[in-house]
């Protein structure tokens, strides 16, 4: 079913031009035993666009970030080859750039998002958006946002990435950082948009 809102009651009433419609293409909502990692497969190619919305929180007992990881139709060669973010902490801002990223499993959309190290029962947000993903003329860029607030604290970013392949994007794997799991009730929901 199509998640049109706002736009549809507008373009009803006139006011707009309906230019799209995201589809709900899947979700993930994880259980009490957790799992190190959350795949969408057979993902069609009939949209322009793929966005991914999640809630997460990950089993490391550190109370610092860890990274996820987002690996596409199972590549695991060095076609991940950038990713470029900016981002703030409430007291200072930063930026970081990286030309050629290891692991293979690679950063190109990362998330830094939170432990069992931190504030219980507190999780991250995370949307990003996968442009072009069918196009088979083009290298894929992700564009993605994320944070969260510890009553005070925490951290938003703004992440780009590469993935260095023409391509469609039919499948796409997400991991932790150092091998830990995604914590009960972690939520992943994919998006395709026309």
């Amino acid at each position: 079913m199509p998640i049109l809102g706002v736009i549809a009651s507008s373009t009803r009433q006139g006011l707009v031009t309906d230019t799209g419609a995201m589809f709900a293409l899947g979700a993930v909502t994880v259980g009490s035993a957790g799992t190190s990692t959350v795949s969408f497969t057979n993902i069609s190619n009939t949209y322009k666009h793929l966005q991914i919305r999640s809630i997460l929180r990950n089993s490391s007992g550190s109370a610092s970030s860890l990274d996820l990881y987002m690996n596409f139709n199972g590549d695991t060669g060095t076609n991940y080859r950038a990713y470029k973010q900016i981002g703030g902490d409430g007291s200072s801002a930063f930026s970081v750039a990286s030309g050629t990223s290891t692991p293979a499993l690679d950063k190109i959309a990362p998330a830094y998002f939170l432990n069992n190290g931190n504030t219980a029962s507190v999780y991250s947000a995370w949307v990003c958006d996968i442009v072009d993903y069918a196009n088979t003329n083009k290298f894929k860029v992700t564009r993605s946002l994320n944070g969260q607030d510890l009553n005070g604290s925490g951290s938003i970013r703004f992440i780009s990435g590469l993935w260095q392949s023409t391509s469609a994007i039919n499948s796409i794997t997400l991991t932790i950082e150092g091998g830990n799991n995604f914590v009960q009730n972690t939520q992943f929901a994919l998006y395709g948009i026309k």
